[in-house]
């Protein structure tokens, strides 16, 4: 068939494009007329005259360019700054022997970035590792969306006045998930891809790092040490030995991006709601995850209690109606090769999860002091 369809207009989510195309062999001159539909929404017509063949008319929906396309790259843009801005306070703290954060400045650094504007340039090792982890994460869902046919935003990455100078990267699933297959696929493929980046960073930074002195500036905020730190320690001190371990370097701000990729990569892997960990336990047993719905906040209540007070913000997110996983059809097994993908699932959130991801972090202690 051909046919011509003029898209350029800003159509709204619910608005939809009628075309009416002729066959092969029609004749070529047509006419385009504005239309209205049931519900009001305008719609290109295309007319066909003399057409010795009835026309095939199709019902196409269409999204607006602006923000299927615009809205990502905005929050990117934005995210870039925010990231850059952070970034270089960690470099300007590295270059300098100490750790990346040790006062209130380095977590709003907009006055000392605004008096030299050239100190963002220090930025940018900080945001692209961190950017590049965030949407290899999110590129991970959305591929596996394509190639189970759901519908799908590009990646959206969040700027947010954090520690990161985000608040993560998210996609919005706009069609209906078919089967726990394509539901495995759609959880498993992101942190999958997002822990391979963030190890790649953990490495490098690594590498770009150097030894703390003996008389090491007390850090403001103190980073825990996932297991994945300590394993990629090992390796590194069997091939260079003499790599200082994690507790005892002057951290590169890539290696402080590759702990934000395993921070958020075990936070996506919790299983309950929906979260990737949820879509994943969901696909493997649903009963399972439905009973885990209070009993996951409850447990990250007592964490927050012992460990870190951010858990007891991440209990209640779990808890609100729209956290509430979508029902998804589940007659179809899962093959032995999904349910090898559950297991490293698995084995990536032991490899990032840590309790205590920033020390001296809890509720009791709080209270202590």
């Amino acid at each position: 068939m051909t046919g011509r369809i003029d898209s350029t207009l800003p159509f709204a989510p619910n608005q939809h494009l009628i075309a009416t195309f002729a066959r092969l062999g029609a004749p070529a001159n047509a006419r385009n007329q504005l239309l209205s539909d049931k519900n009001g929404a305008l719609s290109v017509t295309e007319l066909l005259n003399e057409s010795p063949t009835p026309p095939v008319t199709l019902r196409i929906p269409l999204r607006s360019y602006s923000i299927n396309l615009g809205l990502p790259l905005l929050l990117l843009a934005f995210s870039s700054v925010t990231t850059t801005a952070i970034g270089a306070r960690f470099m300007r703290n590295f270059l300098d022997g100490l750790p990346p954060v040790v006062s209130e400045s380095d977590l709003w650094p907009w006055p000392w970035l605004l008096a030299d504007k050239s100190r963002f340039l220090l930025g940018w090792p900080f945001s692209v590792t961190l950017l590049g982890i965030l949407l290899t994460h999110e590129f991970g869902h959305y591929f596996a969306c394509r190639i189970h046919g759901v519908r799908t935003t590009l990646p959206w990455v969040l700027p947010a006045p954090t520690l990161s100078g985000t608040a993560g990267a998210v996609i919005q699933i706009r069609g209906r998930i078919p089967n726990r297959c394509a539901l495995m696929d759609i959880g498993i493929y992101g942190p999958l891809a997002g822990y391979l980046a963030s190890l790649i960073a953990v490495f490098v930074g690594f590498l770009l790092s150097r030894p703390a002195p003996i008389d090491q500036v007390t850090p403001l905020i103190a980073f825990g040490e996932p297991l994945t730190f300590r394993l990629a320690h090992l390796v590194l001190a069997f091939l260079h030995p003499g790599s200082p371990a994690f507790g005892h370097c002057i951290a590169h701000p890539a290696l402080i991006a590759g702990w934000v990729g395993l921070f958020i990569t075990s936070l996506n892997l919790i299983p309950a709601g929906q979260l990737d960990g949820g879509h994943i336990l969901y696909a493997i047993a649903p009963r399972w995850h439905k009973r885990l719905v209070y009993a996951i906040p409850a447990v990250l209540f007592v964490c927050g209690f012992f460990f870190w007070v951010g858990w007891i913000l991440w209990a209640g997110l779990l808890l609100l109606p729209a956290m509430r996983h979508p029902r998804v059809t589940t007659d179809e097994p899962l093959g032995s090769c999904r349910l090898i993908l559950s297991g490293v699932a698995l084995v990536i959130f032991v490899l990032t999860f840590s309790a205590a991801p920033f020390a001296e972090s809890s509720v009791l202690h709080y209270l202590r002091y």
